[in-house]
């Protein structure tokens, strides 16, 4: 699945990995408000490639902003979709087997994590449920 830009300039196209009530792992397609104050720290990571292809869940609530790179990411039923450069992703499945992913174009994922509290809102506004 791929996305198209967000629908106006008041957005940014979003996609948020969560779980299940039986803790599998599953996405919500949708956006963030922008000039939307997030109160977070931090950090920057580079092509890490020991977690790809293999099931893991997000090690704590974050925003991911890709830098570089073109993933595949795969939920637990299968679904999948596609995370480049102008797409948000929200990890907030931090239970059970969680997602994978693989690099899908080059050979880096350059990102930068914005780590979220375990009670703050991450402002994201559902557009459809993913589809197979």
């Amino acid at each position: 699945m791929t996305l198209e830009k967000a629908e106006t300039k008041n957005y940014i196209k979003a996609i948020r990995l969560i779980n299940t009530e039986n803790n599998d792992c599953t996405f919500d397609i949708g956006k963030i408000p922008i000039r939307q104050h997030i109160n977070t720290g931090y950090f920057f990571a580079q092509t890490d490639t020991s977690l790809q292809y293999s099931s893991h869940p997000a090690p704590r609530r974050q925003y991911v902003i890709t830098l570089r790179g073109k993933l595949k990411f795969t939920v637990t039923d299968g679904k999948t979709f596609i995370l480049e450069p102008g797409i948000i992703l929200i990890a907030d499945d931090t239970q059970g087997m969680g997602h994978t992913w693989e690099i899908v174009d080059g050979t880096e994922w350059e990102r930068i994590y914005l780590p979220l509290d375990e009670d703050a809102d991450d402002h994201f506004i559902i557009d459809s449920q993913p589809s197979i």
